[in-house]
């Protein structure tokens, strides 16, 4: 084997040209991919954690039937004061959650005494709200970063649209389940930036002054947000936390909650498969760049070196060793497209990365891209690279040594 190595190399050798030209296009090939996967991949993860991180939490879990109807956010459809305590009686002991928020969401009317607008509220517990979402306070762009009872965080378009201003007394109406309607005054402490775009219509406001707003007689949640340690094990505690939720019963004897990931609750996903899709073509298009360019190559070998493979055949080379001859070449232009593509990939990245290319995302002004070269792309590329290239080389190696090593000395 390790002569078969030699003349693969020597022979790669004495077609210097070619083989540098061919080499070369794996290389690209390899380089784009690799700087595509790492610059979508770290696009889509800074998407993700923008919206997870800044209000929705990596998943949520609501009352079963909650969610078809989550545009009207029903208060009929809150979660009870005993499914809350067996909900967190399941989440307190679940070693991978980090954090987790109950809120009341609810719509309502924002009146600055003067005229009035709609307005969708969240009322939370901050401190929990704070440590679920991390980075809705950096979405605070004017006021205080927390909230304390009768103050409100409102959407800064809102803020614009009903010139309110931080410190400025507004009133909040909203209708209870019950039909009557009930007003809070609240103090502006907060004007907070949208985290999808200019369409945001959410403020905030303490729990408890959500529940006196809307009449309630005991505490009722709307959903609990749930934060996770680790982002990537999200669909295993999915499934998890869905299995062991599967078990509470209403007293209908039907499940009493429904658990959803960001995914099912967000419009963004469909952007986040978008990319996969996109990154899965690009893969394609490598395949079919080592495809033509070894099986071109091999072919050119074959049909230049016909009167070599009558030689060595005549004096007894086993076909399967010309077939294995040939393969290895194809196997060495792989391995060598892919090691030189990664190391000019991954300088590429890190190229980038110095550079701090900023980018906007909805609201969110000058995040600065960050590149990530994950370990197991580099592999799961060089890998398809070579594979691909010994498959390439397959179909000229089996010509060669089929052939007649007779008719081969006599080829001109």
């Amino acid at each position: 084997m390790r002569n078969l190595f030699k003349i693969a190399v020597r022979n790669l050798l004495r077609y210097k040209r070619r083989t540098i030209l061919t080499a070369s296009l794996i290389t690209v090939g390899v380089v784009f991919v690799l700087v595509f996967i790492s610059i979508s991949g770290s696009f889509k993860n800074m998407m993700i954690g923008q919206i997870t991180d800044s209000m929705l939490g990596h998943m949520q879990v609501h009352k079963k039937g909650y969610v078809a109807s989550l545009e009207n956010l029903p208060l009929t459809l809150n979660l009870k004061p005993e499914e809350v305590k067996r909900l967190e009686a399941v989440l307190d002991v679940q070693s991978k959650v980090e954090a987790y928020s109950p809120r009341i969401k609810f719509g309502g009317g924002f009146s600055n005494f003067a005229e009035t607008t709609n307005i969708r509220l969240n009322g939370v517990y901050p401190e929990r709200e704070f440590k679920t979402v991390p980075l809705l306070s950096s979405r605070i762009i004017e006021g205080k970063k927390r909230i304390e009872k009768g103050e409100i965080i409102v959407p800064v378009l809102l803020a614009k649209g009903m010139n309110v201003n931080i410190g400025d007394t507004v009133v909040v109406v909203a209708t209870n389940k019950d039909g009557s309607v009930n007003g809070k005054q609240f103090k502006v402490a907060g004007i907070l930036e949208s985290a999808v775009g200019p369409g945001g219509r959410d403020g905030y406001i303490h729990i408890e002054d959500a529940r006196e707003l809307l009449r309630m007689d005991e505490m009722e949640i709307s959903e609990i947000a749930v934060r996770l340690k680790e982002f990537g094990g999200l669909n295993r505690f999915n499934q998890k936390l869905s299995g062991l939720l599967s078990k509470e019963m209403n007293s209908q004897g039907k499940p009493a909650f429904e658990v959803h990931t960001w995914e099912a609750l967000s419009p963004f996903y469909n952007i986040a498969r978008m990319i996969d899709v996109m990154t899965f073509f690009i893969k394609l298009m490598l395949i079919a760049i080592v495809l033509i360019s070894i099986m071109n190559v091999m072919i050119m070998a074959v049909y230049e070196r016909i009167r070599e493979i009558g030689t060595i055949a005549a004096i007894g080379t086993l076909p399967g060793k010309i077939l294995s001859m040939f393969v290895i070449e194809g196997f060495c232009l792989g391995i060598a497209g892919a090691v030189i593509g990664n190391i000019v990939g991954i300088t590429l990245i890190l190229i980038l990365n110095m550079l701090k290319i900023t980018f906007n995302f909805g609201q969110q002004q000058g995040l600065i891209l960050q590149a990530n070269v994950n370990p197991a792309d580099i592999v799961a590329i060089s890998v398809t690279v070579i594979i691909v290239s010994v498959i390439a080389s397959l179909q000229p190696a089996f010509k060669a040594s089929r052939m007649e090593p007779i008719e081969a000395l006599r080829h001109v």
